[in-house]
């Protein structure tokens, strides 16, 4: 062996083995090994010893010291005279059983050194075992191991019945162990049952708290339900009265208060609107969902796509691709819920695509509408197609750490599809991109339509004006102030519409409103500088609103002017116009 020889014992009857167990104990007390380690050192030799008597017809046993290799350590090799052991490999993963017991010592061995290794054919077996050295590494020196093994020669084997005492007084102590584990283990689960009823408690305490929660948010469902009615009452009697002034029940009407109790009934239809959603705000409480179906076109619906968008797409890489329908398609569906789907779909595409392009389009056909989404990313394997629509579903890849997300995009993107009477669909190869399909019934298709012209006024005009305000009381206002001149006024009443006009007709001047629901009008004002078609029309502000210093800042020198709804002049708005424009206007306001 390669280690410096101490001892060697020959194997040839049992009180050999015996002398082989009194030798390991001797050598590693002397190796520096506490109390328990010369046990486990003894009892790893007997066992291997025992098998070579008893199976391998003798041998020897030899005991030596590896101090030039770390970790330093016992080296122990049994080495016997027999024809080999069969299955070594079976008997080794302990699924060898015999009615002999052979083989259970080898076993034991094993697990009570730290390195053990065994060759075995048909001239015999060789067990190598090594013990670890306690202690640093310069605990032993070369030079001690002349002094133990001239202390091994001194100190003959001990007798049977000394061995036998050891043997006994190493019991005791094992079992004076096993003893104290037990009270340990008692303690333990007494711990642990104090801790279980800890967590019972406090599960009951939760139980009790989420009984709160739910009795309170029934009484605020109670609450929104119950005001909501007492709102409807009143808002009923608006537009009943209104419809009543509107069908000249009480004689007739000019064309001017016909079109201030349309602006009274349509703000009480709005109002009511409002209420309605409180009440589906009550039912969302319950576990329902509603759908509110409007006609809007999917022109429109991916101008405000594109708008949503740009904040995501900060990739120069990846081109944002959203190609409009020709011609123009309309639908009769909820858009809320039908952009929720494409913007996460399309922000899940921009998340997961390192270069290349992202596309939407469309397709409209008798049986349905299909919304395409696109991309050239890391694309999805087949066994994943399904497991990504599952909550909190995410795939381990290496883009997947660089992006943050729940796991509930793709989710709730089918249950909407489904709310809607449709369906999400996905098809993809891994490594080359995805595909992602989102269909809607037939029913939703209104008909497919050429993109309307900007809508003038009577008198044609040379220039074209295009208000972009989503109070349509504002837009007559200005309209009013116009009416006689030779500007053409259109109208879009939301900041999405109003990019796709002002793109498609390129008006000579665009009013702009700040405060709109779907984009406001520094999202629009944006937009317009963005799109080569509008980057240089003029743009007046028209808004009620007092803009602080950092809303002032966001538009210098990017409108022509500001005009507020609050005090305006129709001179002062014509006048600005004119220096807009560069020319006059034909003065026949009433």
């Amino acid at each position: 062996m390669s280690a410096t020889p101490l001892l060697t014992v020959a194997i040839y009857s049992e009180q050999d083995v015996v002398t082989a167990r009194q030798r390991a104990r001797q050598i590693a007390e002397l190796s520096g090994f506490d109390k328990q380690r010369q046990v486990w050192v003894a009892t790893a030799v007997s066992e291997v010893a025992r098998n070579a008597w008893q199976y391998g017809r003798g041998g020897r046993v030899e005991f030596g010291l590896d101090l030039t290799a770390l970790p330093r350590a016992l080296v122990i090799r049994v080495i016997d005279q027999g024809s080999g052991i069969r299955n070594l490999d079976d008997i080794l993963e302990g699924e060898y059983h015999s009615s002999t017991g052979m083989g259970i010592g080898l076993v034991g061995a094993q697990r009570l050194m730290d390195s053990f290794d065994i060759q075995s054919g048909s001239s015999g077996t060789t067990v190598l075992m090594r013990k670890f050295l306690s202690g640093s590494p310069g605990t032993i020196q070369p030079s001690a191991i002349g002094s133990i093994a001239a202390r091994l020669a001194s100190t003959g084997p001990a007798s049977a019945i000394d061995e036998l005492r050891s043997q006994t007084q190493d019991l005791v102590v094992a079992l004076d162990e096993v003893k104290q584990k037990e009270t340990e283990l008692r303690r333990l689960n007494q711990e642990l049952e104090d801790t279980n009823r800890g967590v019972m408690a406090l599960y009951a305490e939760l139980d009790d708290k989420a009984l709160s929660l739910k009795r309170a948010d029934e009484l605020k469902s109670r609450f929104l339900s119950h005001v909501s009615h007492e709102f409807r009452t009143p808002l009923n009697s608006i537009r009943a009265l209104t419809g009543l002034m509107l069908s000249r029940t009480d004689g007739d009407l000019t064309a001017e208060q016909q079109k201030q109790i349309s602006f009274i009934r349509k703000a009480a239809q709005d109002l009511t609107e409002m209420v309605n959603d409180l009440l589906d705000l009550a039912k969302v409480e319950a576990g329902k969902s509603v759908v509110h179906t409007v006609e809007f076109s999917v022109t429109s619906l991916f101008g405000a796509l594109r708008a949503m968008m740009r904040p995501v797409h900060t990739n120069e890489a990846v081109e944002l691709i959203i190609d409009d329908p020709t011609p123009d398609v309309l639908l009769n569906t909820d858009e809320t819920k039908v952009a929720q789907v494409l913007r996460n779909l399309v922000s899940n595409a921009l998340k997961f695509t390192a270069r290349g392009a992202v596309t939407v389009n469309v397709r409209a056909s008798e049986a349905g509408v299909v919304f395409t989404v696109s991309d050239t990313g890391v694309g999805i394997a087949a066994a994943d197609l399904e497991r990504i629509f599952q909550e909190f579903a995410q795939l381990e890849n290496p883009m997947q750490r660089k992006v943050k997300g729940t796991g509930l995009g793709l989710s709730l993107s089918r249950h909407l599809a489904q709310l809607l009477g449709g369906g999400l669909t996905v098809s993809s190869v891994s490594g080359q991109g995805s595909i992602f399909n989102f269909d809607l019934p037939a029913g939703v298709l209104v008909r497919s339509v050429v993109p309307e012209p900007l809508t003038e006024s009577a008198d044609e005009g040379i220039d074209a004006l295009l208000v972009i305000d989503d109070d349509e009381i504002a837009r007559y206002l200005v309209r009013q102030m116009l009416r006689g001149t030779d500007l053409s006024v259109g109208e879009a009443e939301n900041g999405t519409l109003g990019l796709e006009r002002a793109r498609f007709d390129q008006p000579a001047v665009i009013v702009l409103d700040l405060t709109m629901p779907d984009l406001s009008g520094f999202d629009v004002l944006d937009g317009l500088r963005q799109q080569p078609e509008t980057k240089d029309t003029p743009v007046i502000v028209f808004t009620s609103r007092v803009l602080s210093d950092t809303e002032q800042a966001r538009i210098e020198g990017r409108v022509s002017g500001i005009i507020s709804k609050r005090s305006v002049n129709p001179t002062d708005f014509r006048q600005l116009l004119e220096r807009t424009l560069g020319r006059s206007l034909q003065s026949q306001l009433s």
